[in-house]
């Protein structure tokens, strides 16, 4: 088996909001894989005391965990019971119903000797090779289909379209989201290898057009994760110093998991 991970914040000043891990169980037989990307909020109440990488952490410690401890439960019931679990250790002192409480994005695999489950939400991505090197992209797409003019302000986002029918959905309070994910399983045979990105490193495709999701695969493979984080510093120092830093961060924190099971 061969695992890599690496993860860089977009600021060197502030607490990386990306959580990554890679569990493999005692038996030796399978594993899985934990992405998730923090939602930075805007300036302002976010009705919670906690901090984003609080979240994360506590969400993806027990996603790691129930993810090798429970091989036989699917991943979306996983996933809603680390929801719940979460937000029971802040329920009482924080507003989980705010709009902008603690949140993130999420990507899981799991393997086994007979297949590879997945779950894809919000806009991190999972890349799945084949034994014959077609790369598949595992997406949730929700957000990227949404209109420009409907994303113009945080305050029309929060009302209209977080976690809300129509718009788009990420891992915060409401264990029900879950069954909003991207999911599915395939044959264990029919993937050689993962890679899971947070939207930090798919600039590389998604904002720099450097090359499509089989590209950007093959440049993990062969020159590990913090290559390709590494091109996307290049890309956004070049961009910002054009003047041309366009909507969002100039940096983002950025994560990038392979594995070969």
């Amino acid at each position: 088996m061969r695992t890599e991970l690496f993860s860089q914040p977009g600021d060197p000043d502030r607490p990386n909001e990306d959580f990554a891990s890679v569990g493999l169980p005692a038996c030796g037989q399978g594993g899985s894989l934990v992405v998730l990307d923090g939602v930075t909020p805007p300036r302002g109440d976010t009705g919670c005391s906690h901090t984003v990488p609080w979240f994360t952490a506590r969400l993806g410690g027990a996603l790691t965990e129930l993810t090798v401890s429970l091989p036989d439960v699917p991943l979306a019931d996983a996933l809603s019971r680390a929801i719940a679990r979460t937000a029971e250790t802040h329920a009482a002192t924080c507003d989980l119903s705010h709009p902008r409480t603690p949140q993130a994005t999420v990507v899981l695999a799991r393997w086994s000797p007979e297949t590879v489950e997945y779950l894809v939400l919000s806009d991190s991505a999972l890349l799945a090779e084949s034994p014959d090197g077609t790369v598949t992209p595992l997406l949730d797409d929700r957000l990227s289909r949404l209109p420009r003019a409907a994303l113009a302000t945080d305050a029309l986002v929060d009302a209209t379209l977080r976690n809300r029918e129509g718009g788009f959905f990420t891992a915060a309070a409401d264990p029900s989201v879950a069954a909003r994910a991207v999911t599915g399983v395939l044959a264990r045979g029919e993937v050689t290898a993962l890679a899971a990105l947070t939207d930090g490193a798919a600039r590389w495709v998604e904002r720099f057009r450097e090359g499509d999701w089989a590209d950007c695969f093959r440049l993990v493979r062969k020159e590990g994760p913090r290559a390709l984080v590494d091109r996307v510093r290049e890309l956004e120092r070049a961009r910002a110093a054009q003047g041309f830093a366009g909507r969002g961060k100039i940096h983002d924190d950025a994560t990038v998991v392979y594995v070969e099971p």
